[in-house]
């Protein structure tokens, strides 16, 4: 089983999330991102990982300035975007009413509408005003801001775009832009996660990522980590659960998404991950338990899931350590299945994050 060498250097900075009681050192969400988005592991990358960052938002530059060097190598993607224009001959299709409204002017000319390929698409308008946005932080290094500079250089046909109009959810790809999704992917956790506006109405670059990108960033830097090194040994997944039920009527009942599935020699172990601020919840008389609707969720989906009834299938929650002073690590057998509570500490070099993560499978599937 090969894994993929990293030059981890000592690196004392950290990004802190909006609970100051946790914090994550800047090269290991470079690492995650490398897991969850794998073109990370491309050449040109490479020497990302030997710098040291002082900040998140110089880290993020570094990784769109090298995507967009790659990307330019290719060329821009272009689509078909519809244009309506006034002209002397017919282009497209006549727009009648914009063309009788000439006509009553006097003018010459026919309104048409036809599409044509163009740059100034919404995946190119997301980048430069990314780019744009990083260029003018403080706290981005004039290396890396010159680099993004440079590049802007080829997105002067493109527009820049209001951050609040992004659907993300509406953004498709194919295969003429499949290059785009990491460079994409980065967008988001900057215009999303780090981006906020403040009384003038201007926006300034956060230190932190928000704990709902950095719980969604932790659910999938997991499932690709088991993917890559455990490919052929560990089926590993994000996989809907089926609802047991008697009748087979599934009407209203919630999705069960699984956040990881991992699957070998005949054993099923889910994980759900959970990114919070604290892994414990305060109860009556000040005692202090596990999320009673993380227990609930794994222990349904742990159910659900052994159709047979045999044992074999297993949950984890596995939550991302704080600095609080109770670290769970229990394991409880419940109705013949067996559920258990981790943590993984993210603010250790990356060989130590990778260890933890290799002694859960090893454990569990005997390997």
């Amino acid at each position: 089983m090969t894994r993929a060498r990293f030059n981890v250097g000592r690196i004392t900075c950290t990004v802190f999330s909006m609970i100051k009681d946790r914090s994550i050192q800047i090269k290991n969400i470079y690492y995650m991102l490398t897991y969850a988005f794998q073109v990370l592991k491309q050449t040109n990358y490479e020497e990302i990982s030997s710098e040291n960052f002082d900040n998140i938002g110089d880290l993020f530059a570094a990784i769109l300035a090298k995507g967009l060097a790659q990307q330019l190598k290719q060329g821009l993607y272009r689509e078909y975007i519809t244009i309506n224009e006034d002209l002397s001959t017919l282009r497209g299709k006549v727009d009648i009413t914009s063309s009788i409204k000439l006509k009553m002017q006097r003018k010459p000319m026919i309104a048409c509408e036809h599409d044509e390929l163009s740059e100034n698409n919404r995946f190119n308008q997301i980048i430069k005003t990314t780019a744009n946005m990083l260029i003018r932080q403080p706290s981005v290094s004039s290396e890396h801001k010159a680099e993004l500079k440079k590049e802007m250089l080829f997105f002067s046909d493109v527009d820049e775009i209001e951050i609040g109009t992004i659907r993300w959810d509406m953004l498709k790809y194919q295969r003429n832009n499949q290059g785009y999704k990491m460079l994409i992917n980065v967008c988001y956790f900057v215009l999303e996660g780090l981006i906020h506006s403040d009384e003038k109405g201007d926006f300034k670059m956060a230190s932190f990522l928000d704990e709902q990108r950095m719980c969604r960033l932790y659910e999938r830097f997991i499932l690709e980590y088991y993917r890559y090194h455990y490919k052929g040994v560990i089926s590993a997944n994000s996989t809907q659960v089926k609802w047991n039920v008697d009748d087979g009527v599934v009407d209203f009942l919630p999705i069960m998404q699984t956040d990881i599935m991992l699957k070998c020699k005949g054993k099923t172990l889910i994980i759900d991950a959970k990114y919070y601020a604290h892994t414990m919840q305060t109860g009556q008389y000040n005692t202090q338990t596990l999320h009673s609707n993380n227990m609930y969720q794994i222990f349904t989906y742990v159910k659900n899931q052994d159709v047979m009834g045999d044992g074999s299938v297993s949950g984890m929650l596995l939550y991302a350590k704080t600095d609080e002073a109770i670290t769970p690590n229990n394991q409880f057998m419940m109705n013949g299945n067996k559920i258990s509570v981790r943590t993984l500490d993210l603010n250790l070099m990356f060989s130590d994050i990778a260890n933890q993560l290799d002694s859960i499978v090893k454990q569990h599937f005997n390997l």
